[in-house]
Parts: structure tokens; sequence; C-alpha cells
């Protein structure tokens, strides 16, 4: 009795495996195009979270201060204040203007946020610093009140950004009363 004996695979059989081979390299190419723009989003993540920090601090700065009067901590045009300082619009992200604060209608626009680094030297405050301008960021500060009670009011910071080819957005919520 004679086997017939042939070692080795066969052309289908190669084909299968070169097609399941290339399904999976073309799944671990395309998890990693989409590791590389989360990677590029993360770091703009961080500076939305900073900025929306930034804008609540500098208004329960104005308050804690009495640079500013609580029925002028609200938005312009608003219901529980009129005097309120606070444009509802999202706005670039600017220099803060004479008052200090960020998000009012005294900002300085001309003038954008930026973010500096140390240049090559490992120095910051150097000729070689880099700036990264803050163009793709908007903030909006919306002021409401609590029902209820006129001595605590509710701000919502909204930063709106565009990294990597999308549209995020960040939102910080918090309360504030009228006593520091």
């Amino acid at each position: 009795m004679r086997r017939n004996s042939n070692a080795g695979f066969t052309l289908v059989e190669t084909m299968v495996a070169i097609m399941v081979l290339a399904v999976g390299v073309l799944g671990l190419a395309a998890m990693l195009a989409s590791s590389v723009a989360h990677i590029g989003m993360s770091q703009d993540e961080y500076i939305a979270q900073q900025k929306a920090a930034e804008a609540v601090e500098s208004i329960f700065t104005a308050r804690n201060t009495g640079q500013k009067t609580w029925n002028s901590l609200c938005n312009i045009g608003s219901a529980i204040c009129p005097a309120g300082i606070f444009t509802a619009t999202p706005t670039q992200l600017c220099d803060p203007g004479p008052d200090g604060i960020v998000g009012t209608a005294d900002d300085n626009c001309a003038l954008l946020d930026s973010i500096v680094t140390p240049g090559p030297d490992g120095k910051l405050g150097t000729a070689d610093d880099v700036f990264i301008g803050l163009s793709n960021f908007t903030r909006t500060i919306t002021i409401t009140a609590i029902p209820g009670t006129t001595e605590v009011r509710q701000i919502t910071v909204t930063i709106n950004y565009r990294t990597s080819g999308f549209t995020r957005t960040y939102t910080l919520t918090t309360n504030i009363s009228a006593f520091s």
C-alpha cells in the first residue's frame, strides 16, 4: 500500500492564510491611527480643562477680592442682574483686558491667548520659547440663577475646540455664592 505524501500547503490554503493575516494587520493599522489621533486630542483636552478652570477661578477671585460686586457677576443683559459683565456668546480665548477677568466685555481680542513652553534650552522666559496659539478654542460663560435663592448662582463654562479634525466640547459647571 502506497501513501500519497504531499508535504506543504495548497494554493488555496496559502491564499486564505494571507487574507486572515491582511485583515489582522489592517485592524492593527486602524487602531494605531485612532490612537495617534487621540494622543493629539489629549493635549487640547487638558488645555480646555485648564482654561475652563481659569475662567471659574477669575470669577471667584473677583468676588473674593471685592473687585466686582455680586450684582455684576452675571451675563450681560441677564434678568438676574442687569449690570452683568460676562458675555454669553462663544468668544475667542483673549487677553483678559483691564479688569483681569476672562470672558468679560472688556477682553482684548486683539491679543489672543497662547501657551508658552520652554524652547530647546529648556528655560522659560528666554528668546527661544515656543508660543502655542489657542485660536481654535472658544469659551462661553453662562451664569444662571438657582431657583429659590438669590445668594447662589450656577456657573457653566463651555470650551469648544477643534483638534485632529474633530470638534470637541469641554464643560465645567459649578456654583458660586454671594459670600466669600
